[in-house]
């Protein structure tokens, strides 16, 4: 075979599983768009916030933490408030308690974002451990450490086919044909596509889009000490972004695999969601966009190998927590591919395991 281990699919799975892979043998990764990251990765609302997500999630996030803070410059203060209306106290609530924030008081809140709407916010929540994250910094940390281990890594190469040899498989692209001991399925919204080409049994994963808008500071104020700032069950958040401000609608359209793209209806209701919370109205976007979340059937992503086929390797459904639980993530995968101990509990490792749907 060609190679170990080839991994389909460069958004932040794919290359930092190449990286902690590289060492253990011949790596190549394979991405169809000419750019690392095009799809889901690259549209990140790039928040480290360990304890946001399912429990299995929140376990990889937190086991990522020593990574997050041993590297230089990837991390930088954002912090966290949740706000709420009087009638929405309940929701308010379950996400204070479920992500650590505590309770402040409305004036206390209006000295850090002086736009929350005294008329409105009833309830705030704050945190200070959340954090911003390069995630160009990270990507391509993991990048060079892949390339620096001989692990090669290849653009401009989307799967055309795929075929289970004795050995191993046979994988086609424009650039060529590779084969390789074991497949890692890292495609993101595709890795049910990306199964069936491999006559691998699809687990049922669903992309869900989700749009951002980028607008100017509101009231021309300086956003760039504010919280990232969640309306109650995450109905919408907007967060600093280069002197600007992110505000997404946080919804969860069911799609299709795609270079996803705003709907204007869905945008409006979410400003308008976020403009009820706040005294400075929207007057315009600078720009606008969306990326799909990819879950499985139970929200878990799903880390391990196959129930049919034990040469396919499943990196997948990391939803919208990919890039904050990306090192403990790739570490498993690493470990479970090489046959190593994961220092995971047992229990994390089984919620995260395939088998689960056998």
């Amino acid at each position: 075979m060609d190679y170990d281990f080839v991994i389909i699919g460069g958004g932040i799975a794919g290359i930092s599983c190449a990286a902690r892979l590289a060492g253990a043998g011949r790596v190549l990764v394979l991405e169809a768009e000419a750019a690392l990251a095009h799809h889901a990765s690259g549209r990140s609302a790039a928040l480290y916030e360990p304890r946001y997500g399912l429990a299995p999630v929140v376990a990889l996030s937190l086991a990522s933490a020593a990574y997050f803070h041993g590297a230089q410059g990837v991390l930088s203060p954002r912090g966290m408030m949740i706000v709420a209306k009087k009638d929405d106290r309940a929701l308010f609530e379950a996400d204070a308690t479920g992500m650590e924030l505590a309770p402040i008081s409305l004036e206390a809140a209006r000295e850090i974002v002086p736009i929350l709407n005294p008329e409105t916010v009833a309830h705030v929540a704050l945190a200070d451990h959340a954090w911003d994250i390069d995630t160009d910094l990270l990507l391509q940390g993991f990048a060079r450490q892949a390339r620096a281990q001989g692990a090669e890594i290849l653009t401009k190469a989307p799967v055309t086919a795929i075929t289970r040899e004795a050995k191993g498989w046979r994988v086609e692209t424009p650039q060529g044909a590779f084969g390789a001991r074991v497949l890692i399925n890292a495609a993101g919204a595709w890795v049910d596509v990306v199964a069936a080409m491999a006559g691998v049994r699809a687990l049922g994963f669903t992309p869900l889009r989700r749009s951002m808008a980028r607008i100017p500071a509101p009231g021309g104020q300086d956003v760039s000490r504010w919280p990232m700032i969640f309306g109650a069950g995450e109905t919408w958040y907007a967060k600093p972004d280069a002197g600007a401000l992110i505000v997404s609608p946080a919804e969860e359209e069911p799609s299709v695999p795609h270079d996803a793209f705003a709907d204007d209806m869905v945008l409006a209701e979410g400003l308008a969601r976020y403009e009820e919370m706040v005294t400075e109205p929207v007057t315009r976007m600078l720009a606008n966009w969306a990326g799909l979340r990819t879950f499985s059937p139970d929200r878990v992503p799903v880390i391990g190998f196959d129930t049919g086929d034990p040469a396919f390797f499943w990196l997948a459904g990391q939803g919208g927590y990919g890039f904050q639980s990306a090192p403990a993530a790739s570490q498993l995968a690493a470990d479970l591919l090489t046959g190593q101990g994961s220092a995971l509990e047992a229990g994390v490792v089984a919620s995260l395991s395939p088998q689960r749907f056998a």
